[in-house]
C-alpha cells in the first residue's frame, strides 16, 4: 500500500521485516528472502520498473531485513548499502541472526557504506542516514526533513523499541539513539516491522521514549 506519495509498504510476511519502495528507486530492507517471488510480483502490478532502481539500502544486518538482499540484487542490478558498522555481519553472515530463522546467512557483498549526513536521493526526496546504534552497531534510520518523514528500521516502532539482547545490542545506545530522534520533527513513522503512524509520529517517539 502506497503510505505516502512515492513511497510503498509491503507488508512483511511472518518473520519478514517491511520494505519500503521509494519512488521506485529505492528499496530499504529485503526481508528474509523467503517470499521474494510474492513481492517481486507484487512491485510488478504496481507498475514499478525494475530497470530504474538503483540503490537496496539494509537497516541493519539482521537476516529478516537482509536475506532477501542477493535475490533483488540479481533481479534489479541495484547497489547494496549498509552503515559500516554491520557491514561486516552482512557480509560474513555473523550477528545477522539467519538461525533463528532456519536459515544460513548468504553470501553477499556490500557496495556501499553509509554513515552519518549520507544522503539517499530519489526523484522526490532526500533521505539523511542517521545512525542509531542499539539495536545493532550499525543500525540506522532515514529522514526526510523537508517531509517529516522516518523511517526507523529495528530502532524504534509505534508500540515500542528494538531489542538490545542479541549480539551488539546495547540499551544505553540505544535509548541514546532515540533521544536524538525525539528532537527532530516527525509527523510520519515507518518502522522495520509493524503498521505505520502517518500522524503525530513526533509525540509518540516521545511518549515511547519516556517508558522505555
Amino acid at each position: 500500500m502506497q503510505v505516502y506519495k512515492g513511497i510503498y509498504l509491503l507488508d512483511g510476511v511472518g518473520f519478514d521485516s517491511n520494505i519500503y519502495i521509494i519512488d521506485g528507486e529505492v528499496i530499504v530492507d529485503t526481508g528474509t528472502g523467503a517470499f521474494f517471488k510474492e513481492t517481486k510480483e507484487e512491485m510488478l502490478k504496481l507498475g514499478l520498473k525494475p530497470k530504474k532502481f538503483k540503490l537496496i539500502v539494509n537497516t541493519h544486518c539482521h537476516f529478516d531485513h537482509t536475506g532477501g538482499d542477493k535475490k533483488f540484487r540479481d533481479w534489479l542490478k541495484a547497489k547494496i548499502a549498509i552503515h559500516k558498522k554491520d557491514k561486516r555481519s552482512l557480509e560474513t553472515g555473523k550477528n545477522t541472526l539467519a538461525e533463528l530463522f532456519d536459515e544460513k546467512a548468504r553470501a553477499i557483498t556490500a557496495d556501499i557504506e553509509l554513515d552519518k549526513k549520507d544522503i539517499i536521493k530519489t526523484k522526490n526526496f532526500s533521505f539523511e542516514v542517521i545512525p542509531t546504534p542499539g539495536h545493532t552497531p550499525g543500525s540506522i534510520c532515514l529522514y526526510e526533513k523537508k517531509k517529516r518523514i522516518l523511517i526507523s528500521g529495528d530502532t524504534i516502532f509505534t508500540d515500542g523499541i528494538g531489542r538490545t539482547d542479541y549480539p551488539g545490542g546495547s540499551k544505553r545506545d540505544l535509548i541514546n539513539s532515540i533521544e536524538k530522534l525525539a528532537k527532530l520533527r516527525v509527523d510520519c513513522l515507518l518502522p522495520g516491522h509493524g503498521m505505520p503512524k502517518t500522524v503525530g509520529a513526533g509525540f509518540l517517539i516521545k511518549q515511547i521514549l519516556a517508558t522505555a
